[in-house]
């Protein structure tokens, strides 16, 4: 595994803070529990699937702040069973993803086992293109983009 030294960065850069922490939290730090994929489903529509076998609704809790999800896990209820071999963990868990701008949580389903949240990325009327209407100097008319047919 390679290691990486931001510092030469922090040294050198003014309000980059959030983008060098993103990199720096991004590196592995081994943890993979529990496994996840990230998946678009269309431009704008995003799902994040968690596998939590073992876990129901109640063990879990879902935050979303201005820029980031918070997934997390504990198991409230110990069975008094006596295992001989335990190999479904159901270990306490915290997974943070970070979410880019204008991405909002539409909703959280849990069946089978498998945590499903949909992300709709909603971007704002004023930031979305808009085509510019171009005055023809000299005229009173517009040109526009479509001709009419004669």
């Amino acid at each position: 595994m390679r290691t990486y030294d931001l510092s030469p960065f922090w040294r050198s850069t003014i309000g980059f803070d959030r983008l060098l922490n993103l990199v720096n939290d991004t590196v592995d730090n081994g943890d993979t529990y529990p496994p996840y994929d990230i998946e678009r489903t269309s431009e704008d529509q995003y799902r994040i699937s968690l596998a939590l076998v073992g876990f129901t609704p109640d063990d879990v809790a879902i935050t979303a702040e201005r820029s980031t999800l918070t997934v997390e896990g504990r198991k409230t209820d110990e069975d008094e069973r006596d295992y001989l071999y335990r190999g479904i963990s159901v270990r306490p868990f915290r997974r943070v993803f970070n979410l880019a701008d204008y991405v909002q949580v539409k909703d959280a389903t849990f069946e089978d086992g498998l945590l499903r949240i949909a992300l709709t990325r909603e971007m704002p009327e004023a930031l979305k293109p808009r085509q510019i209407a171009i005055d023809v100097a000299g005229n009173d008319h517009q040109r526009s983009d479509r001709t009419q047919a004669a």
